[in-house]
């Protein structure tokens, strides 16, 4: 169990420590949603804000220590709390916003949605996004083709990660279990 833990908690750590810009395991709590966001979590603003309570230090002035957020980010990965969206899903979201089921959708079109409807981005983040998404050849966003680009390192994920340091945490409880029934026994 302690490798993939650690592994875990190693990138977890490495995360947290590019944000740190002093070098004292501290951020600045305007970047828990960043080092989530850089993790592969997607946050919404509230989840975002309910990791600062949780793990704000209290006489701070506005700072998570390395040593409340690592715990807690943990525990919601484990739990697979502010996972994104399969790519089923995702999918299953672009149909509906392609009314007329052509595969494709209009970056203006698309940009609008983004920043309008439902949680909204800023023009940043929709410009990184369209970086990606816009086919250089034909101007519009071929969504199969984007999802295929956005799911390509999946199985690399901190959720994946924590799944497989649950699964070995679960069986070396079951072996401990065994192992005391054997000594009573």
């Amino acid at each position: 169990m302690e490798g993939v833990s650690a592994e875990l908690e190693k990138r977890i750590s490495e995360a947290f420590c590019i944000f740190d810009h002093v070098g004292d395991k501290t951020i600045d709590v305007r970047e828990v949603g960043t080092v989530l966001r850089f993790l592969g979590c997607a946050p919404t603003e509230k989840e975002v804000n309910d990791v600062i309570t949780q793990t704000e230090m209290e006489d701070s002035g506005g700072e998570v220590h390395l040593t409340k957020f690592l715990p807690y980010i943990m525990h919601l990965l484990i739990d697979r709390r502010m996972e994104p969206a399969g790519p089923e899903e995702l999918l299953a979201a672009f149909h509906v916003i392609d009314e007329e089921n052509r595969g494709y959708l209009d970056p203006e079109y698309f940009s609008k949605l983004m920043m309008e409807e439902g949680e909204p981005f800023t023009q940043e983040e929709v410009d990184e996004m369209l970086a990606i998404a816009i086919d250089p050849l034909s101007g519009q966003i071929n969504y199969e083709y984007y999802l295929n680009q956005l799911m390509h390192n999946r199985k690399d994920s901190v959720y994946e990660m924590a799944a497989q340091a649950n699964i070995e945490k679960a069986r070396q409880a079951h072996k401990q279990t065994r192992q005391s029934r054997l000594e009573v026994a």
